[in-house]
């Protein structure tokens, strides 16, 4: 089970985003990145195809899941993610900061 999924609200750590917060767009664990929205933005040259206008286009970079810590849904701080059984077996994340369950 990962500690940050597609569709958690993650703060960044470091680097030029600093600070800001996003929802997590897809998570590659072989190169231990993660696609964040709004965060990481490059400017690409898009050549022009018959299906895509040309010009310059603006996307999200991969960013290093060491750079991104999960938000905690109590207050949206960065909180470090834990794991626990709940009673019925079932293996859920836990914000340790607040020690809420993370959904999904």
């Amino acid at each position: 089970m990962q500690k940050i999924r597609k569709g958690d609200k993650v703060v960044v750590l470091a680097g030029k985003d600093k600070g800001r917060s996003g929802e997590v767009l897809s998570v590659q664990p072989k190169d231990d990145t993660a696609l964040v929205r709004g965060v990481n933005m490059i400017r690409r040259h898009q050549k022009q195809s018959q299906s895509q206008e040309g010009g310059i286009i603006t996307k999200e970079a991969p960013i290093q899941l060491s750079n991104i810590a999960l938000a905690d849904p109590k207050d949206g701080k960065p909180t470090r993610v834990g794991f626990i059984f709940q009673k019925d077996g079932k293996k859920v994340r836990v914000a340790k900061r607040s020690g809420e369950v993370i959904n999904g």
